[in-house]
């Protein structure tokens, strides 16, 4: 995923030509001018250190992923920057940045990790369907810039296929997935913690000024067991990532309820996919393609909302919160409450 830069061949000249006198001139007087700017600089910086300012260029911004659906809970996709309103600690904002998932032909990177539960709450037919199922869930949503990776956990976590955006790599890792007869526990915490991990250090922030969509699919029954990362650690680095996560939840019944409502299970309860901004769907059914193609829907109709923060002025580092709003009524998730800007470092 790293871009290549071709330069041109220079022009090739024998000693006495007059062009590589003229060549080595101009390198000369770049060289000059090098110094003569390196000069200016270093003289600027030393007199900003005499004074009691600080000058610093923070050129990050502070991103928001946001997901709208209507009142039905149907993806709603098309819209623009002026459709929303952005408030920092309760004030408006402008927004200097926004990038829909989906804009025509135009679209933002995807960067998407499978998490699969294989602890034995599948049986091999319900496997191989959602094998399936999740090869036309990439189809449908691969192009160049769509890098998928693919892990399975029970007791421990495996990679099954680091990140690329050839569907047929895909397709040998899911061919490779196999469920765990044992079943003594199943690190859900621990999976997403590590597909979190991935994407922060295998995909960059920013392709060609484009900002990637990062999400997790976790498919489980809900019962985490054995974990050695908390749900709270989870999701304090999925936020810091800028990562959604959505869920397939394999359900469970009780005995009072029979078949009318599932069961909340630990996974839901934690809040990992609510304070991600990402979205949960029950797997009733063999139909996992529609549910498949709902998925890809809700992933796709997301929206990159962006500012440049004020500096600290006073105090500790500080937690901003940050709300993203529909002027229409439309329902938004967005994938972080808020950020936290460290105030400026003094020069040592």
């Amino acid at each position: 995923m790293t871009a290549s830069i071709q330069y041109d061949h220079p022009m090739t000249a024998s000693a006495g030509d007059p062009r590589r006198v003229v060549t080595r001139l101009q390198s000369l007087v770049c060289r000059a001018a090098g110094v003569l700017v390196a000069l200016s600089l270093s003289a600027f910086g030393a007199a900003a250190q005499k004074t009691d300012d600080v000058i610093r260029i923070d050129t990050e911004l502070a991103t928001f992923e946001v997901s709208v659906t209507d009142q039905d809970g149907r993806p709603v996709s098309g819209l623009t920057a002026g459709d929303f309103v952005l408030l920092e600690n309760g004030k408006p904002r402008p927004i200097d940045f926004f990038q829909p998932l989906l804009d025509g032909d135009e679209r933002r990177p995807l960067m998407l990790v499978f998490a699969l539960d294989v602890s034995g709450s599948l049986t091999e037919d319900e496997l191989g369907r959602l094998r399936d199922a999740m090869d036309r869930f990439i189809t449908r949503l691969a192009y160049p810039e769509s890098y998928f990776a693919v892990t399975a956990f029970a007791m421990n976590v495996r990679r099954l296929q680091e990140f690329t955006n050839r569907p047929d790599r895909i397709r040998q890792a899911l061919g490779r997935i196999e469920r765990d007869r044992d079943g003594l526990s199943t690190h859900a915490f621990d999976a997403i913690d590590d597909a979190v991990r991935l994407i922060d250090k295998k995909t960059p922030k920013s392709v060609r000024g484009k900002r990637p969509k990062r999400a997790v699919v976790v498919i489980t029954d809900g019962f985490p067991v054995g974990d050695v990362v908390s749900s709270g650690t989870v999701i304090e680095r999925a936020n810091a990532s800028g990562v959604s996560v959505y869920s397939l939840i394999l359900p469970s019944y009780s005995r009072l309820l029979g078949n009318q409502r599932p069961v909340i299970t630990p996974f839901e309860s934690s809040g990992i996919v609510n304070r991600t901004g990402g979205s949960s769907y029950y797997v009733r059914n063999k139909d996992l393609e529609s549910l498949f193609e709902r998925l890809a829907e809700q992933i796709t109709s997301s929206y990159a909302i962006a500012f440049y923060p004020d500096e600290v002025e006073n105090g500790e580092d500080e937690f901003r919160e940050v709300r993203v709003e529909s002027k229409s009524g439309l329902l938004i998730k967005q994938n972080r409450t808020g950020y936290r800007k460290d105030k400026p470092r003094s020069p040592q």
